[in-house]
C-alpha cells in the first residue's frame, strides 16, 4: 500500500463556551432568566446592575439589549435577516497609570448563601405549608386514643396518599405493626373509622364510593334527596358514570326532578378530599413580549420589566494591568471576559426573541382581531425561513416564552399549528378546528349531545374535511368528554 498525504477542507460547527451559554439563555423562561442573572451578579464581581441616574458615558457600559432593542423597535426593517453570530469577544487589557495592587483588595465573589449580614436563616424566611399528613397527625394528637390505637392511627395516616385515599389494606397495616404491637382486624377498622371522621370530609376512604358516602354521611341531611344520593352512590355509581338516567330512574323508583337534585348533591362532593389540604406549587408566568395595537397595526415589544440593565464594574476593570500575569490580575481578566460574554448573550437573546415575536404577530394579526377562528396555519419552519434561522433556534425562542395581548396571555408555541385541507383547496389551522369543535359542543342540546361523527359532518358542511378520529383527538386534547358522558337530564 502506498502512503501519501492529502489536504482536505471541511466546515464544522464548534460549540464554543459562549455559544453554549447563548443557547442556554435563549431557552430559559423569564423567571428562570431572572434567577440566572441574579446568580451571575453574585458570582461575578465584574458584573453589576445599572442603577437609575448613573452616568452612561463609560464606553464599557452595556445592557442586556435595551439600546439594541429600542433601535429595533423604532426601525423594524433594519433588523438583520440572518442568525445571530455568537463570536468570541477579546479582552482589551486596560492599564491604570500609577496604580498599585497594594491599594486594592481582590474582589472575590460573595457567597450565595451568606446571611450573616441580615441575621436571618434561609429556612426561617418562609415556613413550609401544612401537608395533609401534618393535618391528620395534628387531629390524631387531639383525639383520645389508647397507646395501641395511636400506633395504628400513625400507620394509617402514613398510608394516605395526596388525594386523601388509604393505600394499604388491613393485612398490610397489621404487617407494618407486627414489630411493635399485635393487633387484629377489628382494632384496625375501629381506628380507621375514627380517622374517617377527621377533616377534610371523605379522607382516608379506600375507594371513590366510600369517599362520597363518608361526605354524604357528614352532611346529616335526612331529606329524600339525600337518601336517593346515598343509594345512587352506594349501589349505582357505575350507571351514574355512564349517565344512564333512564335505568337510574327505574332502579331508584324516582322521577327526573328528584334524580336531578340527587345528582347535583353528588356532583357537589369532592372526589379528591386531600387536595383541599395538600399544598400545591404555584406556577407564575411573566410575559416576555407585550402586543399592542398602534395606528391600526399590531406591534410586539419586549416587556421592559424583564430587561435587567447590566454593565461592567468600572472600578474593578480599571485595576487590570497589561502584561501582568499575576494571579490577581488573571482573576479579574477572566471575570471581565465572562461578564462581557454574559451581557452579549443576554442582548442576543432579546434580539432573537423580539424578531421571532414580530414575525408571529405579523402572521397571526387576524387572531388578535377576531380570535381563534381566524388563526392561520403556521409551523416552526415558516418563521425559520423568514428570519433565515434554524428551526431549533425558533423552538428555543418560543418555548416557555409568553405573550401578553388584549386577548390574554399565550405561550408563543400556541401560535404554531398544523393544517388540514379545505374543500376549496385551501388550508385550515388545527387551532381553528378545535375552536369550532368547542363552539359546537357548547351549543349542543344537553339531553342529546352530538357525537364525533356528527361534528365531523357539521365541519364538512363548512368546507373543513376532517375524519371522526381527528375530531376525537382534538376533543380529547381539550379535555372534552365523549358524547355519552356529556348527557344531562335537562
Amino acid at each position: 500500500m502506498k502512503q501519501s498525504l492529502e489536504l482536505k477542507f471541511a466546515q464544522r460547527l464548534t460549540m464554543t463556551p459562549q455559544l453554549q451559554q447563548a443557547i442556554r439563555l435563549l431557552q430559559l423562561s423569564a423567571i428562570e432568566l431572572q434567577e440566572e442573572i441574579q446568580q451571575a451578579l453574585e458570582e461575578n464581581p465584574l458584573l453589576e446592575e445599572q442603577d437609575d441616574g448613573v452616568d452612561d458615558d463609560d464606553t464599557e457600559l452595556l445592557s442586556n439589549g435595551e439600546s439594541d432593542t429600542e433601535a429595533a423597535q423604532s426601525e423594524p426593517e433594519s433588523l438583520p435577516e440572518t442568525d445571530i453570530q455568537f463570536a468570541d469577544d477579546t479582552i482589551v487589557a486596560d492599564s491604570m497609570a500609577g496604580a498599585d495592587w497594594e491599594d486594592f483588595e481582590l474582589p472575590y465573589a460573595p457567597s450565595r448563601h451568606n446571611d450573616e449580614d441580615t441575621g436571618l436563616e434561609i429556612d426561617a424566611r418562609s415556613s413550609a405549608p401544612t401537608t395533609l399528613r401534618d393535618h391528620l397527625l395534628w387531629q390524631m394528637h387531639m383525639t383520645l386514643f389508647s397507646e395501641t390505637d395511636r400506633k395504628i392511627a400513625q400507620v394509617i395516616i402514613d398510608s394516605v396518599d395526596d388525594d386523601g385515599y388509604l393505600t394499604s389494606s388491613c393485612d398490610e397495616i397489621k404487617h407494618m405493626l407486627e414489630d411493635e404491637v399485635e393487633v387484629d382486624d377489628d382494632e384496625i377498622e375501629a381506628t380507621l373509622h375514627q380517622i374517617q371522621n377527621f377533616d377534610p370530609p371523605g379522607v382516608c376512604a379506600r375507594d371513590l364510593r366510600e369517599c362520597l358516602l363518608l361526605q354524604l354521611r357528614l352532611l346529616e341531611n335526612n331529606s329524600d334527596t339525600a337518601d336517593i344520593a346515598k343509594r345512587l352512590v352506594s349501589d349505582h355509581l357505575g350507571l351514574l358514570g355512564t349517565r344512564d338516567y333512564s335505568q337510574l330512574k327505574r332502579l331508584l323508583k324516582t322521577d327526573t326532578p328528584r334524580l336531578q337534585l340527587a345528582i347535583q348533591l353528588v356532583q357537589g362532593l369532592n372526589p379528591r378530599p386531600g387536595s383541599v389540604i395538600q399544598p400545591q406549587q404555584t406556577k407564575y408566568v411573566v410575559p416576555d413580549v407585550i402586543v399592542k395595537k398602534i395606528k391600526n397595526l399590531w406591534r410586539a415589544e419586549l416587556n421592559g420589566d424583564t430587561l435587567a440593565q447590566l454593565r461592567i464594574n468600572r472600578t474593578y476593570k480599571s485595576m487590570i494591568r497589561r502584561g501582568d500575569n499575576s494571579t490577581d490580575n488573571k482573576y479579574i481578566q477572566d471575570h471581565l471576559q465572562e461578564a462581557r460574554w454574559f451581557i452579549k448573550s443576554l442582548r442576543n437573546r432579546n434580539e432573537t426573541l423580539l424578531k421571532v415575536a414580530r414575525v408571529i404577530v405579523e402572521r397571526q394579526s387576524n387572531f388578535f382581531e377576531h380570535g381563534e377562528e381566524a388563526m392561520k396555519p403556521m409551523v416552526l419552519s415558516d418563521v425559520a425561513e423568514t428570519l433565515d434561522m434554524h428551526e431549533s433556534t425558533i423552538s428555543r425562542a418560543t418555548t416557555q416564552k409568553y405573550l401578553l395581548s388584549p386577548r390574554g396571555v399565550f405561550e408563543l408555541k400556541f401560535f404554531f399549528s398544523s393544517h388540514v385541507n379545505t374543500a376549496d383547496g385551501g388550508t385550515c389551522s388545527s387551532t381553528v378546528i378545535r375552536s369550532l369543535i368547542k363552539k359546537l359542543v357548547a351549543t349542543e342540546p344537553p339531553t342529546k349531545p352530538i357525537s364525533d361523527s356528527k361534528i365531523a359532518q357539521l365541519l364538512d358542511q363548512q368546507g373543513i374535511r376532517v375524519a371522526r378520529r381527528t375530531v376525537a383527538k382534538y376533543r380529547e386534547h381539550m379535555n372534552i368528554p365523549p358524547s355519552n358522558q356529556r348527557k344531562s337530564l335537562s
